[in-house]
């Protein structure tokens, strides 16, 4: 039986349809964040984009996404390892660092389920933008990051 694409090719190899397909749909990276102005740490708020549907953890726009949100940050196998604030379990970084796909993702379960069924996805916690207030008053840690 053949390798996954994931573990035959490397990340600057993939087709455009599976560098998407990567994407577990966790929502992780569309935590709004702050940046502490005298550390430069980066910490996550509870509050997701605006554009991010929090039944489905997808963005509404995709396409349309760093016109409509000019601060949304493009992934490439060119800027992953340099994106510290990627999530931890987040297929990019994991396979950048040279680690494999966990079991809950989609890829190797088979499911999208199985992403908020593992409790990673941000589907049962996470604020709209729209609804937040002052972000200062949604600073959270997330597991595993």
């Amino acid at each position: 039986m053949p390798l996954p694409f994931w573990k035959a090719k490397p990340l600057d190899r993939l087709t455009p349809a599976e560098w998407e397909s990567l994407c577990d749909g966790c929502g992780r990276c569309c935590l709004l964040k702050l940046e502490d102005e005298d550390t430069g740490r980066i910490v996550n708020t509870n509050v997701v984009c605006r554009l991010l549907d929090l039944r489905t953890c997808r963005c509404r726009k995709y396409a349309e996404r760093q016109r409509l949100v000019p601060d949304c940050v493009l992934l490439t196998p060119q800027n992953i390892d340099k994106l510290r604030w990627m999530p931890a379990t987040c297929a990019y970084r994991l396979l950048a660092e040279g680690k494999d796909l966990p079991s809950w993702h989609p890829l190797v379960s088979g499911t999208r389920d199985t992403v908020h069924d593992a409790g990673v996805s941000v589907r049962a916690w996470a604020i709209s933008e729209r609804r937040a207030g002052p972000l200062e008053d949604h600073v959270i840690e997330v597991l595993g990051d």
